[in-house]
């Protein structure tokens, strides 16, 4: 089987054709919880400064990116970490990509070797970019089952040391996507001493770590706990952080990769090869975005608000909390979420995930099935209509 034949359908494929030839009713507006896209005003600043810079797009931007930019991102980590001044070299620690689905994927291409058998371990559920990743490198993922019985986080220590031996690449994903679970600083330090210990890299999606419930416990990030193991150029460690959900611009596709200079400096050659390089009108508006954090407070704020307003309507029939980051929800809605999506949609005109989409069998289980991913990104008035209609949509459906 070739590594593109092993390549599954993403999960909004699965969807479409799972609500495929229902008729919802025409009276209610279609309201979509169903992608992780943000939705929220885009900061007037970002707009300004995109459209003041358009005519700079006649010229080819480095692959490299500008200094400006990679100074804005190193200083962000700084001041949103706490990370020690100076530990960010801007130089040679920090790469503009163009978004993070992007640099996700490419990532495993450039660092795993074709035909040494290696294993890519990541969460499961988890975002599907991970998986091809792994698969289009040659390489075969392994999954790490989390679940109610994990507090939705990776087990680490229920892998075998014959795993790690063959691991390559580990991914995390903190807040995670869809459960919202945060990793503590202690697991993500477990997770650099294994890498040190069996010689693999881990690479951290960390493009939800602007969203969190509580302001004194803002997630930590895989670079905190690389300097808290003792190493002091991020050995083996590389995050991955995206302006999509941070500012609500999905579609500048601007992010970007920062840790272990070697690891960097390899990811670029191979970019400089890819053709990858973000286009300078958009270089200038993401520098000015990472530079601003009271418009991400905002944002952030927005989503807490939706959480306030959507939990007490949705707990009356859920058993469902705020999570600890995130814009999701993740609640058991029984043992068929696909019959509980398709039923919703033709109901109440309402679109959700299923579960099982984002996840494999693994170990004798999916830890999808029997769950919803509901994404909070709608305006507020919609979220609560939403809230309202899957309330009624469970009410009716047990009486």
């Amino acid at each position: 089987m070739t590594r593109f034949a092993r390549l599954q359908p993403y999960p909004f494929e699965q969807l479409t054709e799972l609500k495929a030839g229902i008729s919802p009713p025409q009276t209610l507006k279609h309201i979509a919880l169903s992608i992780g896209e943000p939705q929220h005003p885009i900061p007037s600043f970002i707009l300004e400064t995109l459209s003041s810079r358009l005519a700079d797009l006649g010229r080819y931007p480095t692959t490299v990116g500008m200094p400006m930019l990679r100074e804005a991102c190193a200083r962000w980590l700084v001041r949103r970490f706490g990370l020690p001044g100076g530990s960010v070299n801007p130089e040679a620690m920090v790469l503009p990509v163009n978004g993070t689905r992007e640099a996700l994927f490419a990532f495993a291409q450039a660092m795993i070797e074709p035909g040494e058998h290696a294993l890519v371990v990541m969460p499961n559920p988890f975002y599907q970019i991970y998986e091809g990743a792994a698969l289009l490198a040659g390489a075969e993922p392994y999954f790490l089952n989390t679940s109610a019985r994990t507090d939705f986080l990776p087990d680490l220590d229920a892998v075998p040391a014959s795993i790690w031996e063959r691991c390559r690449l580990l991914y995390l994903c903190s807040p995670g996507n869809p459960s919202g679970a945060v990793m503590p600083l202690p697991q993500l330090q477990h997770a650099v001493e294994l890498a040190e210990r069996y010689d693999f890299i881990v690479a951290a999606d960390e493009c939800y770590a602007e969203l969190y419930r509580d302001d004194a416990a803002a997630p930590a990030s895989l670079l905190n706990a690389s300097l808290a193991s003792g190493s002091r150029d991020f050995r083996r460690c590389v995050v991955f952080h995206s302006l999509s959900k941070r500012s609500s611009v999905p579609g500048l596709r601007s992010g970007f990769v920062a840790g272990d200079p070697e690891l960097l400096k390899r990811f670029l050659l191979y970019r400089t090869y890819h053709g990858c390089a973000m286009p300078v009108p958009a270089q200038y508006a993401s520098a000015a975005a990472w530079n601003d954090d009271a418009h991400a407070s905002s944002n952030r704020a927005l989503y807490r608000e939706k959480y306030r307003a959507v939990l007490p309507i949705l707990s009356a029939v859920l058993a469902v909390n705020e999570p600890d980051g995130g814009f999701y929800l993740w609640p058991e809605v029984g043992t068929n979420d696909e019959h509980f999506t398709r039923e919703l949609f033709r109901q109440q005109h309402l679109t959700v995930l299923p579960g099982r989409y984002l996840a494999r069998d693994a170990h004798g289980e999916n830890p999808g099935i029997g769950r919803v991913r509901i994404s909070l990104v709608p305006p507020l008035t919609e979220c609560v209509e939403a809230a309202n209609r899957i309330r009624r949509f469970i009410e009716e459906s047990r009486s």
